[in-house]
């Protein structure tokens, strides 16, 4: 079914938008597991480059590489006092035009619907900021994570994307392009005639993974001649979080018509993969060795 896993509220002022985040986009590259000639999937595990041995996750800590090679250990309370404080709200500090946002800082889109039992505010923010044309700036924690957002409207529909940090763009001169030059007026009306031939419309819609796709048919081919299909003498995994087909305009109409988001749609919290200790020992641990 649909549920989303964020909700929320936008917030500027004494304006308050209750939100549910959804993604923009799904992975559809070809998805292949490590398994053995026999079909049974295998299991990563940490082994110690100096002496072989397999460690268990009590044996393992978290470092910091300060220099090659050193590091400084870093414990599960110090992790914990650096983690973002945990928020519900996407608080609007700055609103700018969309154009002045340069698209090498976007980093991934999302939908955003909205929730509770009213959507009157969802409407008229999305109206207002498709009519003036201008993006909302915020921070916003999502996954124990800080991220900086901008919220942007299209046909009545609010979005959301997260933004790359600046320290993490690179500009021509760090990649040692070259400066700006003027091009002869006779090359610049050669490629401007050739641009004009292929000039038009872009539908994405015609735009696939075709290694994905050749992917599927070698695999459909082989299942059908039952050649080299195994399967595993064990229970499967269950599929990957974002592996479900999500119908978001369906729950668009149906949350823009008032009726809300229901409780029973919201994703239950996962339980959080267990993290390495980082307590210090004051016994040697016991060690296996790597099959």
């Amino acid at each position: 079914g649909l549920r989303s896993f964020w909700t929320g509220t936008i917030t500027f002022g004494l304006v308050s938008v209750p939100v549910s985040l959804y993604p923009a986009t799904r992975g559809r590259s070809a998805s292949l597991r490590m398994v053995t000639g026999e079909g049974t999937p295998l299991q990563r595990r940490y082994v110690c480059s100096k002496d072989g041995k397999e460690l268990d996750w009590d044996e393992i800590v978290r470092g910091y590489e300060i220099d090659k090679g050193k590091f400084v250990v870093v414990t599960d309370d110090e992790l914990e006092a650096i983690e973002p404080r945990k928020t519900r709200e996407i608080d609007l500090q700055l609103f700018v035009p969309l154009e002045d946002i340069d698209p090498k800082y976007f980093e991934r889109g999302y939908f955003l619907t909205p929730a509770g039992g009213s959507n009157k505010a969802y409407r008229l923010l999305a109206e207002v900021m498709e009519r003036t044309g201008r993006a909302g700036i915020a921070r916003f924690v999502m996954r124990a994570k800080e991220y900086v957002v901008a919220i942007l409207a299209e046909n009545g529909i609010l979005r959301a994307e997260t933004l790359r940090f600046g320290d993490e763009v690179r500009t021509p001169a760090d990649i040692g392009l070259p400066k700006k030059q003027k091009a002869a007026p006779a090359a610049v009306k050669k490629f401007e005639t050739e641009i004009a031939k292929r000039s038009g419309k872009v539908d994405f819609t015609e735009f696939f993974d075709e290694q994905a796709a050749r992917m599927e048919k070698v695999a459909a081919a082989k299942r059908k001649r039952k050649e080299d299909v195994v399967r595993a003498p064990v229970e499967e995994a269950a599929p990957e979080e974002g592996g479900e087909v999500i119908d978001l305009l369906a729950a668009l109409q149906k949350t823009l018509r008032g009726q809300g988001a229901a409780a029973s749609t919201r994703r239950p919290a996962k339980k959080s993969a267990r993290r390495p200790s980082t307590k210090k020992k004051t016994t040697a641990p016991k060690s296996r060795k790597a099959k």
